[in-house]
């Protein structure tokens, strides 16, 4: 495994051509061939028993006790993978897929590498550069799966930023580098609002516009690809664009791209052509542009993002 430290990002602007790139800090360590964050770190020593006590004893009431919080992830994909036991080819790795209540792995693409169609196969369905194709960000794909071939190599599921949506591909683990990141993006579009988490904790929400009836925006579980920052705040899509693993389902080109649906900002135009709360985009996500600022340095590419109706 490589000792560098990742940082991700895919692209191609699909609703607005896209200008610059950010280079947010990454939220995680690097550590030989892995990457791990604080959500992984070794939990603290526990103390001595304490003696028994020769007081009175107290009420049932008294002396129940609230259940603990749920302790922090700390399962390391990293550890399984190379220390074992090694499943049987196909056989999944468990505790892979991305959740609410703990982020999700990314893999940090170093050098060009072919997607292939299954663990050790032989075709190819993409190919992942270092740098994304329009901004220059750093690759990295959000982690879906884990399997081993027979040969006993590990690899890697990953959700790819092409049509159709949620395509997946793989990548051997011993070719890129492994992050965990405890952020995750849930939008909500019958509400139309927008929730950002770290760890499971809800740290900033806000409403939202949302894809027009004849242009919706396309739900399910998705990352986000690149980050692209605009010309000048005053732009229709605002400071910052955040564009996603997630394709319209109706439009195939717009405004110069292939139909890639973004989290972005609301220029003056953008404001007055709808309010928040409103279902009147092309099927991006149009949020605040303090909120798009603040999530632009935090919520890397590779970030899981889950779109459902509810």
């Amino acid at each position: 495994m490589r000792t560098a430290v990742p940082t991700r990002r895919l692209g191609a602007l699909a609703l607005a051509a896209v200008v610059g790139a950010a280079a947010p800090a990454a939220t995680s360590v690097a550590s030989g061939r892995r990457a791990t964050s604080a959500a992984s770190a070794a939990p603290a020593p526990r103390s001595a028993p304490a003696a028994p006590s020769r007081a009175a004893p107290r009420s049932a009431a008294a002396s129940a006790t609230t259940p603990p919080p749920a302790a922090p992830f700390r399962w390391d994909l990293a550890q399984r993978l190379e220390e074992g036991p090694r499943l049987a080819p196909g056989v999944p790795v468990p505790n892979v897929i991305p959740r609410r209540d703990r982020g999700g792995y990314t893999a940090k693409v170093v050098e060009s590498t072919p997607v292939l169609d299954a663990p050790g196969g032989r075709r190819r369905v993409w190919t992942a550069g270092s740098t994304t194709l329009h901004t220059g960000n750093a690759t990295r794909l959000s982690v879906r799966r884990a399997r081993f071939d027979a040969d006993g190599r590990a690899w890697l599921g990953v959700q790819l930023p092409i049509r159709p949506n949620a395509s997946l591909g793989w990548v051997p683990y011993d070719a890129v580098v492994l992050e965990h990141t405890t952020w995750f993006v849930s939008v909500r579009l019958q509400p139309r609002r927008i929730e950002i988490l770290r760890a499971g904790r809800l740290v900033r929400s806000s409403s939202v516009v949302i894809g027009a009836p004849s242009t919706p925006t396309p739900t399910g579980d998705f990352a986000i690809y690149e980050i692209a920052q605009q010309p000048s705040a005053r732009d229709f899509l605002g400071p910052w664009a955040l564009h996603l693993t997630s394709f319209s389902d109706v439009l195939t080109d717009y405004g110069g791209g292939p139909g890639r649906v973004a989290v972005h900002g609301r220029g003056p135009a953008s404001i007055l052509d709808a309010p928040l709360g409103a279902a009147a985009s092309h099927g991006c996500v149009r949020v605040p542009n303090a909120l798009v600022s603040w999530m632009h340095a935090r919520t890397l590419a590779g970030t899981p993002l889950r779109i459902t109706d509810r």
